[in-house]
């Protein structure tokens, strides 16, 4: 008797040969990834991803554990690619290679454990005496197999491979008819599950449960009187102390065209600053004289006495000034996770013995004329501990020069939009070698 609830030859991605599981794994990664590179051109269409994305989780749900593996290694490679192109900068082109393959290696095997965690879960289930009562347990294992899988999937944006949480299966909805939030994409895959375990399209009518109307770039409200500074300053020259004079002379000219343009606040990207201003006495006067006009919110580095910090400066028009340090540093890039023998020797070997950069133990809320913002610089913007208490407003900084050209400043954006819908913060971006943008309850707009 032919069993009808087993994966036989007729489902559309099969593990039995190596070969067919590595073309299934890239064509799955590939239509979980789309929505990154669609956005990424501009030809980003809520209908087109959010079927894409349908599709990248259904076949993920009814495969086995080697196409899962390839899945999540060419999944972890088409997302983040791009973390290898800051070794160009630290003239190390060599280890490019070495870091894709570690990163997609290391999706591949989380991937892969959830397939095989699902595997194992029902290996030691017992034959039954007759064959009616056989198919009802295969029946059962089949369901349970699924619904394995999609907790695997529904609990590993929670995995952080060290500290890095930028990987979130739900974001692929993120411009998308159905939502982002937890519930939403759990409601997703349960109806992907009973639609895969009993073969009907029935049951994707639950999606409809899930659906959550977008907003149009006209129905967003800004505040027209916050002037959102974009630089272009490759990684190279901001580091280039001979040419800071001409860097900060156009930096003031930022600030001159916002005052006369009437506004009441300009924001500059992550560490325009690129000195400890703190101890830049000159600097600091300066900044202080033009916030009599307009109040500034600035990126640039702070000394403490004994090691670094990444900091947003905030000069206002009361003659205040706040400094609000990073709380959540970039795994490797300003922190290294790893424990301190091994972290001193990875220093020493790619980063010239660098020290690394400290972050705050607390999260910064300043005011600037009567409204709060939650302070965040860059990586941390892309944080669910940033969005604690449901931040009404956010101005992040960033610095995308180390990335670019690449799909990083998508990326990043996507995950703000994201963010942005699931605690309904407005966040005000400004950067450095990518376009400057608002987003407000996950809608995006140009300043």
């Amino acid at each position: 008797m032919p069993n009808t609830y087993t994966f036989k030859a007729e489902n559309s991605c099969q593990n039995r040969y190596t070969a067919s599981a590595l073309l299934c794994g890239i064509f799955i990664a590939l239509l979980g990834s789309l929505f990154i590179y669609f956005s990424h051109f501009g030809i980003s269409y809520p209908a087109i991803n959010t079927i894409t994305a349908l599709m990248a989780l259904y076949l993920l749900l009814v495969s086995g554990s080697r196409v899962w593996f390839w899945s999540g290694f060419f999944t972890g490679l088409f997302w983040f690619w791009w973390i290898g192109l800051s070794f160009i900068h630290y003239n190390m082109v060599w280890a490019i290679p070495f870091v894709e393959l570690a990163i997609a290696g290391i999706y591949g095997c989380l991937f892969w454990l959830i397939a095989k965690i699902s595997i194992l879960a029902v290996s030691r289930w017992s034959i039954a005496d007759s064959e009616e009562e056989n198919t009802a347990r295969r029946h059962k294992r089949v369901l349970f197999t699924l619904c394995i899988k999609a907790l695997g999937l529904l609990v590993l944006s929670y995995v952080h491979p060290f500290t890095f949480d930028w990987f979130k299966p739900e974001l692929m909805f993120a411009e998308s008819y159905l939502g982002i939030k937890k519930w939403q994409f759990a409601l997703i895959l349960v109806a992907l599950v009973l639609t895969a375990w009993k073969r009907t399209l029935l049951f994707l009518l639950l999606l409809l449960l899930a659906y959550q109307p977008g907003r149009t770039a006209s129905s967003v409200e800004i505040d027209r009187e916050i002037a959102i500074v974009t630089t272009q300053i490759p990684v190279e020259e901001k580091w280039d102390k001979t040419q800071h004079k001409n860097q900060f002379k156009a930096l003031f000219s930022y600030i001159d065209e916002a005052v006369e343009e009437n506004k009441s606040l300009v924001i500059l990207p992550e560490s325009v600053f690129p000195v400890f201003l703190n101890r830049a006495e000159t600097l600091i006067d300066k900044l202080q004289m033009h916030a009599k006009k307009i109040n500034i919110v600035t990126g640039a580095l702070y000394w403490d006495g004994e090691t670094p910090r990444n900091s947003t400066y905030v000069f206002t028009r009361d003659s205040k000034v706040t400094v609000a340090n990073k709380t959540l540093l970039v795994p490797f890039g300003e922190a290294n996770p790893l424990p301190d023998f091994l972290s001193e020797w990875i220093n020493k070997l790619f980063y010239d013995n660098a020290v690394d950069y400290k972050a705050s133990n607390k999260i910064v809320d300043y005011t600037i004329d009567g409204k709060t913002y939650r302070n965040a610089i860059c990586f941390e913007a892309t944080s669910e501990i940033l969005y604690e208490g449901n931040p009404e407003n956010m101005i992040v900084l960033s610095n995308n020069g180390w990335f670019t050209p690449s799909i990083e400043p998508t990326l990043q954006r996507l995950l703000l939009q994201y963010y942005s819908k699931k605690y309904g913060t407005t966040i005000y971006h400004a950067v450095n070698m990518s376009p400057s943008y608002i987003i407000q309850k996950g809608s995006v707009v140009t300043p």
